[in-house]
């Protein structure tokens, strides 16, 4: 019976490897990529979205692998982390002065939509090929742009209201209070270039990666897969298993 389970394992992990290791990627890899990674990234998720935001990041997640691979999903997941922390920076104050998010920061599916609409539809555009070679770099560029200058918004936004001395509104160039639409700061400003920069060179490097580089990274996410499968079937056939008399 161990034998029939170690052959069940064997082959489960070739079918798995050979789907993670797809490429150019399938929407089986980006599945099964994304819910590895989002059942290990979980406590990391729930601190930044509710759960139906999990739900619409988990699809975004899986058109972005489908799109671009794991160096456009790893841009995605660097902004979500960055947009995230700054965030949650001076919670309390934020929530004193009535300017913090809803739900302590926890980005709910309408944010995460609206922050991803134009990437998502440069994903669309890219995996249907509209343009043919000569326009996917334009997609990737328009993808990476998108993130770049909503993460901007946010990092200056959140920053701002935490740290920003002194806050003008755009439209008069009026002194208005921490918070109000429209308002910037000089501090807000300078970390949300700085993140925005942050990002593209990230992109940058990212874009790098070769496929032996990609390689290596599937191949270790499809042994721990491997592991955890194993285990599980053997802890299931040992509670299956009859009492020894």
């Amino acid at each position: 019976m161990m034998a029939t389970h170690a052959g069940s394992v064997q082959s489960a992990v070739s079918e798995a490897m050979k789907v993670i290791r797809s490429s150019p990627p399938t929407w089986q890899s980006a599945l099964l990529n994304n819910l590895f990674i989002f059942v290990l990234g979980s406590p990391i998720l729930v601190y930044g979205l509710s759960l139906s935001g999990i739900g619409a990041a988990f699809l975004l997640g899986n058109l972005t692998w489908r799109a671009f691979g794991p160096p456009g999903f790893l841009l995605v997941a660097t902004y979500f982390i960055i947009g995230t922390a700054a965030t949650k920076v001076k919670m309390a104050q934020k929530e004193a002065q009535g300017v913090a998010e809803k739900r302590k920061g926890r980005r709910g599916p309408a944010s995460v939509i609206g922050s991803s609409a134009a990437g998502c539809f440069c994903a669309f555009l890219s995996i249907f090929g509209v343009g043919g070679e000569a326009f996917s770099q334009v997609w990737k560029l328009g993808f990476v742009a998108s993130f770049c200058t909503k993460l901007s918004d946010t990092v200056s936004s959140e920053i701002g209201k935490a740290y920003g001395k002194t806050t003008y509104l755009v439209t008069t160039l009026k002194v208005v209070p921490r918070g109000t639409e429209g308002a910037v700061s000089v501090e807000g400003t300078i970390a949300g270039f700085l993140a925005s920069f942050l990002l593209a060179f990230g992109s940058c490097v990212m874009g790098e990666l070769n496929n032996d580089v990609v390689n290596i990274i599937n191949i270790s996410m499809g042994s721990i897969i491997a592991v955890l499968m194993q285990q599980t079937l053997v802890q299931h056939s040992l509670d299956l298993s009859p009492p020894k008399l």
